[in-house]
């Protein structure tokens, strides 16, 4: 895979931002793609790196962006539409790509989305666990003490405030205002009371207080400060797991105008096209000059000295 590749990969996950890569896996001369290669797609469609040519590229990133929103892994075929009918199994998504080549390829494309994020407050041992613990899970994970900038939690984050009393009440009210998936107060069952209620008094609601998980962790009895990170994680795996906790899935991909290639029956999307043609009153998209040429001269129409430059 190339560097700038594995960078940006590592830069949007640190970001939590989904993205997908796409690894030509299979080929047949004269595909322009090459085994091995490997591009990355963002959910803006911008792709780094190379796949193939004009027609598989477009096709390989429509497909790229609807597994990131479906969130799973799938192999593309993309080759001459009379050979799609051998292609069909199981977890195959095959495409035809005519533009006059006999080329074919098999691209595997993995959608990588964010990881859950854990924000842990306090200075304390638990929360120092908390956030090392998380981070050696795979998850996003930072500490946060008094400055309480919690303006990285989104809905796949868990928010623990472990700063054994210094300022429970200020970081609750924070943690409130954020989408967290998950709050959780470390304390012992009085004081999350006290906590509970100095809110209720401020004007909290009890649909608000509701989401706070108060003591936060499994009940595992009296156990050393910085063994309370493991109780709370489990509570939060065990949440995870049992589908408790709303994991945030990407925002739906912007909806995309897309015809129909009437040479090749490739998908077009008009508003990146740059071949097209008005016959009869009807604008048709095409995928490549050699379709335009195609359609132009069975329609009989004149060919456009140019195609429509689109960006």
């Amino acid at each position: 895979m190339r560097p700038e590749v594995l960078r940006l990969a590592g830069e949007l996950s640190e970001r939590g931002e989904p993205y997908a890569l796409a690894t030509v896996v299979w080929r047949r001369s004269p595909s322009s793609g090459q085994t091995g290669a490997t591009a990355l797609i963002t959910r803006d469609r911008t792709i780094l790196g190379w796949l193939g040519g004009a027609c598989a590229e477009p096709t390989v990133i429509r497909e790229a962006l609807r597994m990131i929103e479906e969130g799973r892994s799938g192999l593309l075929f993309l080759g001459p539409p009379e050979e799609l009918a051998g292609q069909q199994r199981e977890g195959v998504v095959t495409v035809p790509i005519a533009c006059q080549s006999e080329g074919a390829m098999e691209v595997f494309v993995e959608p990588v989305l964010p990881q859950p994020q854990m924000l842990a407050i306090g200075r304390s041992p638990a929360a120092e666990t908390l956030a090392s613990t998380a981070a050696g899970l795979g998850w996003r994970s930072h500490l946060v003490d008094e400055g309480l900038d919690l303006d990285a939690a989104d809905a796949a984050t868990s928010i623990v405030i472990a700063t054994q009393g210094h300022y429970d009440e200020d970081a609750l009210e924070a943690a409130l205002r954020t989408p967290a998936a998950y709050i959780g107060l470390v304390a012992s069952r009085k004081r999350a009371e006290a906590v509970l209620g100095y809110l209720r008094d401020r004007g909290a609601s009890e649909e608000q207080l509701a989401r706070v998980h108060a003591p936060a962790g499994l009940d595992l009895g009296r156990i050393p400060t910085h063994e309370i990170a493991v109780a709370v994680l489990a509570e939060i795996v065990a949440l995870r797991a049992a589908g408790s906790l709303g994991a945030a899935a990407p925002a739906p991909v912007e909806a995309r105008h897309e015809e129909i290639d009437p040479v090749c029956g490739m998908t077009v999307d008009v508003a990146d096209a740059r071949f097209r043609a008005t016959h009869e009153g009807r604008t048709s998209y095409f995928c490549s000059a050699q379709c335009l040429a195609t359609f132009t001269r069975d329609a009989g129409t004149p060919s456009p000295p140019r195609p429509s430059s689109r960006t």
